[in-house]
Parts: C-alpha cells; structure tokens; sequence
C-alpha cells in the first residue's frame, strides 16, 4: 500500500539500476525538490557503493540492496526509478506497481508488444502512477515545439522526418549490443524520437517498411547483434509519413540528430524551436524554462505527478503506443516486408 501523502508530502525515492542511466538520472534526481532518496539496488557492488556517495554527498543517507524484490518490501518507499538493461523492465515495473510503488521506468517499455500490454494492465488497477522515462517530451524546447503544432502553428501536419545519425555505442556496455537484452538500437536507442514522431501525428501508425543490418561493425563488439544501420518509412493515418534513419558510423561533425514536422504553412525544428515559414521567414517560438535539463524536467514532472496523482504526460498508453511504433519497424526490418500495425497491436 502506498504511504498516506499530503500534497507537499517528501516522496521517498528507490532506485534500481545506477550504472551509466541509472547514475545520471540520480544525480538529477537528488536536484529536485521534495525527495530523499533512502534506497539503491544494483547487481554491481562498485555502483553501489558510488551512488551511495552520490546520495551522501547531498546530505542523504541510503540502504543499499543487490535484489530489488527485498527493497520493495520496504512501506517507507513511496516510488521506484528503474534503469536496468530493457530484458528486465517487465518484471521489475510489475512487481513495484503490485506492491503500491509509483514508477518511473526507463524507456523502452520491454522487448516485445506482449510485455508492453502486461504493464499497462498493471498500470490500470496500480494505486501507483506510472511513468515512462522518455524524458525529451518534457525537454522545453520540444515540449513548447510541439504545443505549437498542436495549437496550429505550422498548419496541418503533412510530413514528419527524423534521423540519429552518430558514431557507435560505448563498447564498455556490452548488453547496448546484444538484441536478446536490449530489443536492438531502433527499440533501445531510436524509440526517443519515434515517440515524438508519433506524438506529433497523434496517432499510432497504420504500416510501416524498414530495411537495415550490419554494415561496418560486423562482430565488433564481439557477439554483436545490434544494427549499425537502417531506415524506416511509417505511414500514418490521414497519409501522414514519418520517414527515420539511424546509422552508427557517421562522422563528428557530420549529419548528428533532426527531428523536424513540416506543415502546410511552415516547417519546425523540435530540438532548436525554429520555425521557417513557407516565405522563409525564420522564428524562434517562446520557450518556457529554456535552458532545463529534459531528464531534471521529466524526474521533476514525475514527482509532481506522484504528489498529485497526476496522469504523466508520458504514461503507459502513450508510451505503449511509441515503443510498439519502434518495434513495427523491427519487425518489418528483420523479416524485409511491410508490417501492419495489427500484427504488433496486441
């Protein structure tokens, strides 16, 4: 059961996984306002250890534990954030909804449709909210970008494209590159910006075409299983298209990361907030809180939600809905055909 919470109430915080997310998302967690943070689980002494420090250094104390089952059954957490590799996000986010925990939980949602469909039935009965950790909804710059889509800014949305193009993934997280463990780059990585794609479009896609595979990292790491290239093409309702690429091999300085939405009227740049009109004409919209963190905002977002018991703007249905979209292009990346989106709606 969830302890009983005044609005102005500390929420006492959990953390389970502080390797390389897992740490940063700490770091920015003991920043916002009205937590403390009492426990910490990892498989990984030395991670523990080091968040510990993190958390002694901000004037707290927490427990450490390596098996997150005996963490949760502590009365005196109020929510749980969970950075582990995505194999495990299923089984953990299930277990801390169950026993009354609020959630925010690192994207993707799981590895298959079925795993996202079993958190959010979990979700709907949790006295717990849940929150997806696809925190770039909450970046101020995308966030005004979008409410200026929604508001009509641009005119009708005719065309989303997006591209991740960047150099390899550290080679010192070795579970990034085995598919079994991660869902693949498009599942793991690429899920941020497919899930402001499908934001902006409002709806799930109707299709979807991908080709991809190993181009240059053949074995490297070894035991590699992860694309190190590929590109999808979704279709959504209204004859609505999202066109993304995601490569691994570009150069510094390169090509680097774009999402933009074009409209009948002007096209916008999510991450910078710019707006070229049809004339060419060059804005740059209001952006409140410019200059924030979008993993401080999200975390911040979340403890408000849970002190509110608020619905988070990235909750399980939309988070389902994005993370269901990537693995649509999986799918029809792996078997080369064009996939329904039936065939993931599960």
């Amino acid at each position: 059961m969830l302890s009983a919470q005044a609005p102005n109430d500390t929420i006492r915080v959990a953390f389970i996984g502080v390797g390389n997310r897992g740490a940063f998302l700490l770091k920015h967690m003991l920043n916002v306002p009205g937590i403390k943070v009492v426990a910490i689980c990892d498989l990984d002494p030395e991670r523990l250890k080091a968040a510990q420090a993190a958390v002694a250094a901000a004037g707290g104390s927490a427990d450490a534990y390596p098996e997150f089952r005996k963490m949760l059954d502590r009365k005196d957490i109020d929510a749980v954030v969970i950075a582990t590799p995505v194999n495990v996000h299923k089984e953990m986010v299930i277990a801390a909804l169950e026993v009354g925990k609020h959630v925010y939980s690192e994207k993707p949602m799981g590895l298959e449709p079925e795993q996202c469909r079993q958190i959010l039935t979990a979700t709907q009965s949790a006295k717990g909210i849940y929150q997806a950790g696809f925190q770039l909804r909450h970046d101020p710059n995308r966030n005004a970008s979008m409410k200026y889509i929604k508001a009509g800014g641009i005119g009708k949305v005719v065309f989303l494209q997006g591209y991740r193009h960047s150099g390899d993934l550290p080679h010192n997280t070795p579970w990034y590159f085995d598919r079994s463990v991660s869902g693949d780059s498009i599942v793991e990585q690429a899920c941020h910006i497919i899930d402001l794609m499908v934001w902006a479009a409002g709806a799930a896609p109707v299709r979807a075409f991908g080709s991809g595979g190993i181009n240059l990292y053949k074995n490297d790491p070894p035991g590699r299983t992860v694309m190190d290239n590929y590109t999808v093409i979704y279709e959504f309702p209204g004859d609505l298209r999202f066109t993304f690429s995601h490569i691994f091999f570009d150069p510094p300085q390169f090509s680097g990361i774009k999402e933009r939405v074009f409209g009948a009227d002007a096209a916008i740049d999510l991450a910078t907030a710019t707006v070229i009109t049809r004339a060419g004409k060059t804005e740059k919209i209001p952006v409140p809180d410019a200059g924030q963190d979008s993993t401080y905002m999200s975390l911040a977002a979340f403890i408000a939600n849970a002190k509110g018991r608020r619905t988070p703007l990235n909750d399980a249905e939309s988070a389902r809905r994005s993370t269901l979209t990537a693995m649509m292009g999986r799918k029809s990346i792996y078997e080369k055909r064009i996939v329904e989106w039936k065939e993931v709606d599960v």
